[in-house]
């Protein structure tokens, strides 16, 4: 079980087409809460919105992989035309694993990015797919606070995987 992530970066929107090719990286499985939205936003940035768009373009896979049970998830996703796979179960491989199965692909060519290393990046790590944490949007919460606390540790152990704009 590994909780250190494979990449760091400061904000979804830092990783371009260019540096996820360099890495062999295809396929982008996406966390939503604190990834590409805040948990009190509906509707996404301008920048958000380009960053997607030049993804798509460069031709790299993209399907949402939320443990959010909330309808804000898919309807983000079918406004986007992004695939997504909700009640994910993060860090358990039920969703992981169903992203693989339903669009063909092997581990090794993808990477889950997201804001939780409990999550996403032990889930991604633990299915053999690449992880790449970003800084959460924003903590709102005591609770996002503490998590982010107790993460602190892991963040440092990694530090020379961030990547800089």
């Amino acid at each position: 079980m590994c909780l250190l992530p494979d990449v760091i970066a400061e904000k979804v929107t830092d990783l371009t087409p260019e540096f996820l090719k360099s890495r062999g990286i295809e396929f982008l499985m996406l966390d939503f809460d604190n990834t590409l939205l805040p948990y009190t936003v509906n509707t996404p940035t301008s920048e958000v919105l380009r960053w997607l768009d030049g993804l798509k373009r460069a031709k790299i896979g993209l399907c949402v992989v939320s443990n959010s049970r909330k309808d804000r998830v898919k309807v983000f996703c079918k406004q986007q035309n992004i695939p997504c796979i909700t009640h994910a179960r993060k860090p358990f491989s039920k969703g992981i694993r169903t992203c693989l199965a339903e669009f063909g692909l092997t581990p090794e060519r993808c990477a889950l990015v997201g804001d939780q290393i409990y999550t996403d990046v032990l889930g991604a790590n633990s299915n053999k797919v690449q992880s790449i944490l970003v800084k959460a949007i924003h903590n709102h919460t005591v609770w996002l606070k503490l998590r982010h606390v107790a993460e602190l540790p892991w963040i440092a152990l990694a530090k020379e995987r961030r990547i800089s704009k």
